[in-house]
């Protein structure tokens, strides 16, 4: 954590540093004039209250601390803490390399290009560019966050609630303008109206509830500022029977065993990716949602039947984590545009678009009313 964050930070907190390194407090707390603290370990300063919270008894006999927030561990997890902890087990096991490797970067960044409707990757850059300052919440191993700090001549937040806090802070911690903390989209530490851009690329439809998220964040938004998220679309009725059947069996199992469970999935995308096939359908089949037009029959079955991804860009652990990642989380929404469009409505909104970035998300660029 550099000391620049704390400019951000609201309620105003004081910090007191144990451990610091080429600029950055590695071990401390942060505590407000209540006596309220708040951990920095391994770079990251945590927010996370409640059963959300991790056990911080070791940090506190470490330096002598009383815990200054209740947590009770003998209540039952909360979904979203379940969720939670499937996202760090994911980082854990992937030690934050998902998305880093130069071939996953080239697809991100290609990817982000048709999520923003821009048509190349200089126009991205120039996206970023101006924006002062940027929150990304979900920023997993960090590589979004990363570029974007890299191409703007502001600062970047990112803030995840899970494990992949640390793998971001190791993948951005050489870059001065870019802050990591580990929180609850719905109990950001910043003032509302602050920031010029938030982007939550696949964050809003893991937490309890989808639209009370979308609302939380977009009052970080400042008047006339950006945002941009993309939640999971509702698929035809043979892809969601499937998937909630898969995830009524897999969110039981221990993370070791979904990740084994995964790889029958992940095989099957794989063999169907190599046969390079395509069929054309001269008619559609609107009871399943399946469009007349001419399919890879790998796309045909991941779209319209049973998430089985592959992708020839990465390897085959994480191909597999993508997989895990759909189908082991308990707090896995799905939504209409007409659903998400409502709910912008409601907001004060000067201009939004759903761009076509791929057929089983609904990719949103808005702007905040002045």
């Amino acid at each position: 954590m550099r000391r620049a964050l704390m400019q951000y930070l609201t309620p105003v907190l004081n910090l007191q540093t144990f451990e610091e390194c080429d600029g950055q407090v590695l071990e401390g707390i942060l505590s407000d004039n209540a006596g309220t603290w708040f951990p920095v370990t391994r770079g990251v300063p945590c927010f996370l209250r409640g059963a959300l919270r991790p056990d911080f008894s070791d940090f506190e006999v470490r330096h002598g601390l009383t815990a200054s927030l209740k947590v009770h561990r003998t209540e039952p997890a909360s979904d979203q803490a379940i969720t939670t902890s499937s996202f760090s087990d994911k980082w854990r096991r992937d030690g934050g390399a998902f998305g880093m490797q130069e071939s996953h970067q080239a697809f991100h960044r290609r990817w982000y290009c048709k999520k923003l409707g821009l048509a190349s990757v200089a126009d991205l850059q120039a996206f970023y560019r101006d924006k002062k300052l940027i929150l990304e919440v979900g920023p997993g191993s960090g590589f979004n966050s990363r570029f974007m700090a890299e191409n703007t001549s502001g600062h970047v937040i990112a803030a995840d609630i899970s494990e992949g806090a640390h793998a971001t802070f190791q993948n951005t911690r050489d870059l001065p303008n870019c802050h990591v903390v580990q929180a609850d989209v719905m109990d950001l530490p910043f003032p509302d109206g602050t920031f010029d851009f938030v982007i939550a690329d696949g964050i809003l439809h893991h937490t309890p509830n989808t639209r009370r998220a979308l609302e939380a964040l977009f009052k970080k938004v400042r008047p006339g500022g950006q945002m941009f998220f993309y939640v999971y679309r509702r698929m035809g009725p043979a892809r969601v029977f499937c998937d909630d059947h898969i995830r009524a069996h897999f969110t039981k199992m221990s993370p070791d065993d979904c990740y084994e469970a995964c790889k029958g999935l992940t095989e099957l995308g794989h063999a169907l990716s190599k046969l390079n096939a395509n069929i054309t359908l001269d008619k559609p089949i609107h009871v399943l949602g399946i469009p007349a037009g001419t399919h890879d029959v790998q796309r045909l079955i991941y779209y319209s039947f049973v998430k089985c991804f592959w992708n020839d860009a990465f390897d085959y652990d994480t191909n597999n984590l993508v997989n895990f990642d759909w189908y082991h989380p308990h707090n896995a929404w799905q939504h209409t545009e007409e659903e998400v469009e409502s709910w912008l409505k409601a907001l004060p909104v000067q201009e939004y678009s759903f761009q076509p970035a791929n057929p089983n998300g609904i990719s949103t660029l808005l702007r905040k009313a002045a």
